[in-house]
Order: C-alpha cells, then sequence, then structure tokens
C-alpha cells in the first residue's frame, strides 16, 4: 500500500504530514508519490507550491464543499492511500462526505480527520456536536470491508491548549484554569509529533489495519500544567477551576459559543489516555511533550 500518498489540506497539520511524509521518503530512498489537494481558488499561491523543497509534490485541485461526491472519487481514486488532514473548520457534514467519496473511489487505505479525542469513549450526545460526525464516520468505516482504515487518536493538538480565546492556559494574564478539577488531565500531541507518528504508523511491519492507534506527545493533570508554566516562566501564575457546573452554566448563555462547547467537552473522560500505554512509546518513538513544546514555540 505504499505506492501512492493523498494529504487532504495545507494546514498545520497538513504540513507537518507533508513533511514527515517526505523526509521519510528521504530518509528510506523510497519511491512512492506524494500528492497533495488543494482548494482550486488556491492553486500556486497556497503554502505547497511556494516551497521549493516539494517541487516533486502532485498537487491536486478540488473542492470539498461544492465538488460532487462522484467528483471527489474521481481524485481521490489515483492514490492507494488518503490522508485527510482538513479538519472541523471545513464545515458541517464534510468529514462524512469526504469518507463516502473515499468509500465510493475504493481507496486501499484511509486516515480520517480523527486526530483528537477518544470518540467512542465520549459517544453521542457531547457538548461539542462535531464529535457526533466522528462517530459517523467511523461508522461509515466499520461498516465496510473494501477499504482499510487507520484512526490515529492524538488528544488535544498542543497549540490549542495555548490559544487565549479557549482559555485554560491564558500566557497573557498569567493564569492556568482546570476543566472539571486540577486531577484531571488532557492528553496533547503537537502537529510535527502527528505527521511523524501518522507515517511511522503507515509503515509500520507488521500493517496496521482498521484499528484505532493512540498516540501521546504527553498527558498531564492541570495540577502539572500550572506547575509546569510557573517553572518555565518563573513566575506565579493564577490558578482558577471551572467545574463542570459552572462550564454547564456558561454553556446555557451562549450555546453558539465553539470555545464554551469545546471547555465543557474535555471534561469527558475520553480526551485523556497513560502516555505509557501509546504507540509511540511502545515503539521508542519520542515526541514532544507540553514544557518542549513551549520552549520550541513560545520562548523562542
Amino acid at each position: 500500500m505504499e505506492q501512492s500518498f493523498l494529504i487532504i489540506g495545507t494546514g498545520e497539520v497538513g504540513l507537518a504530514m507533508l513533511n514527515s511524509l517526505y523526509d521519510y521518503r528521504q530518509r528510506h530512498a523510497g519511491t512512492f508519490g506524494i500528492a497533495v489537494l488543494v482548494q482550486p481558488s488556491r492553486l500556486g499561491t497556497d503554502e505547497v507550491s511556494q516551497d521549493p523543497k516539494f517541487k516533486e509534490v502532485v498537487l491536486e485541485a478540488a473542492d470539498l464543499k461544492d465538488d460532487s461526491i462522484h467528483a471527489l472519487a474521481a481524485v481521490f481514486r489515483k492514490y492507494d492511500t488518503v490522508i485527510c488532514c482538513s479538519g472541523f473548520s471545513i464545515g458541517t457534514g464534510i468529514q462524512v462526505k469526504i469518507t463516502e467519496a473515499v468509500l465510493a473511489a475504493g481507496v486501499k487505505r484511509y486516515v480520517p480527520w480523527q486526530f483528537g479525542v477518544d470518540y467512542d469513549k465520549i459517544g453521542r450526545g457531547s457538548a461539542q456536536p462535531v464529535f457526533d460526525e466522528q462517530l459517523d464516520v467511523r461508522a461509515l468505516l466499520r461498516a465496510q470491508n473494501k477499504t482499510h482504515w487507520i484512526i490515529v487518536s492524538t488528544g488535544m493538538i498542543t497549540s490549542f491548549l495555548f490559544r487565549e480565546d479557549f482559555g485554560v492556559i491564558s500566557l497573557s494574564g498569567k493564569v492556568v484554569r482546570a476543566l472539571r478539577d486540577w486531577q484531571h488531565s488532557l492528553t496533547l500531541t503537537a502537529c510535527e509529533d502527528i505527521g511523524a507518528l501518522t507515517v511511522a504508523i503507515l509503515f509500520h511491519q507488521p500493517e496496521i489495519l482498521d484499528q484505532v492507534v493512540f498516540v501521546a506527545g504527553d498527558t498531564v493533570t492541570f495540577e502539572e500544567m500550572a506547575h509546569k508554566m510557573e517553572q518555565l516562566f518563573q513566575t506565579k501564575f493564577e490558578r482558577v477551576l471551572w467545574s463542570t457546573d459552572h462550564l454547564e452554566n456558561e454553556l446555557q448563555k451562549d450555546p453558539a459559543d465553539p470555545f464554551k462547547r469545546y471547555r465543557l467537552v474535555f471534561t469527558n473522560p475520553g480526551v485523556t489516555w497513560p502516555k505509557e500505554e501509546t504507540f509511540n512509546v511502545k515503539h521508542q518513538i519520542p515526541t514532544v511533550d507540553i514544557m518542549e513544546w513551549a520552549k520550541q514555540h513560545i520562548l523562542q
């Protein structure tokens, strides 16, 4: 299944995936093809076109929203493995549409956009409606046996934790806010590690197919998070507890606020798992923890 790869999307995760796949091919003298799907309106001005490193990468133009499933399938059919890195922001129902196109194309192997939490454990009807669509995607994949699939569960993308509008770690205000309680934890993985670990899983022997694979850059409690921020920035951080009741009340006041939905859904047990049980630890693949990520992306 190594002959050709199509990466959907050139965002933070998509570019990390492309770099990891490209670097793997360089290190192993691989001959497999690499392509990236971009919006037609961005062709030529996209990140891949602008980087001479990727001059051998094929660019496919398709509109995930407006093109039909049949049209998307015609593109996907050219490739043995499709890796979806388009994320939630593209719109409701699009991840299901992409999956339907992948299955219609008869792609040999698919890595859907599931780089996140344990959706099976969270279940339907959570505070974040887009999570239900993730379960719809899993149901489609599990209901068939022609296209192999691999789901890579990463926990929260590390950079998201440091968004001021998410509100958990406020570097500007020197505040750490705990979701649920101080001993509740989050599993975090940096984009670069998501790319590298997904590629390692894709090339692993014996082949990994039709299963959920858990990875982690770090699993850290909110208490540990606050301590690490104080240690890193050499200053006191205010500690604020956002209990589940508080988060539910806040969401009721403003149900359209996506960040209030994310804050509440991340009180769920399905957002964390022990790092020692992950693919990367079992196979001794180093990853970036929260401290190292902050040193690389904030302190520099």
